[in-house]
């Protein structure tokens, strides 16, 4: 019974430090023909948890896209200042990523493509600014190993300008 009591308590305690945001990823949204949406939801005044949600649009012949169609990607945040409007982050993320890889056959002139669906693991870092009306502008840049898939890419990326809400 104590024990239900203690986890029903944190569970009601983490909503009471109420910062949460909604991102959008403007940067992929206009060079890259992607949409990425996020959700982030404070611990503390230094760490926080979230889960953006990455969705390619450009067709695969594209030179310059992500080789991911799809991208879920918990993650976790240390801020290393508590400055009201400059934040510095290192972020650790899981990237669960599905996509077609480009096959190359020698002999066959063709290009195919595999499907795939792989799981990565990965480390970021960042800054983010935030205004005293709400707005929030991050940037931030890192990389992921696919771990699981022998057909996937090695490398995923993990880039972004988001713009959002903070409530």
């Amino acid at each position: 019974m104590k024990k239900i009591v203690l986890i029903f308590t944190l569970f009601i305690g983490s909503f009471g430090f109420a910062q949460q945001e909604l991102k959008l990823d403007i940067a992929d949204a206009l060079i890259i023909k992607s949409i990425e949406f996020s959700y982030e939801k404070y611990l503390t005044d230094e760490s926080s948890i979230g889960i953006s949600a990455l969705f390619n649009l450009a067709e695969q012949s594209t030179n310059f896209r992500y080789n991911e169609n799809t991208m879920i990607t918990p993650y976790y945040r240390h801020y290393f200042t508590t400055n009201s409007q400059w934040n510095l982050f290192g972020e650790g993320f899981l990237g669960i990523n599905s996509g077609k890889y480009k096959v190359i056959s020698i002999g066959n002139p063709e290009i195919s493509y595999e499907k795939y669906t792989d799981g990565a693991l990965g480390i970021a870092v960042g800054t983010k600014y935030i205004a005293s009306g709400g707005l929030t502008i991050d940037l931030y840049g890192g990389l992921g190993r696919n771990l699981f898939g022998s057909n996937s890419p090695v490398i995923v990326p993990r880039i972004g300008l988001n713009v959002g809400w903070r409530f």
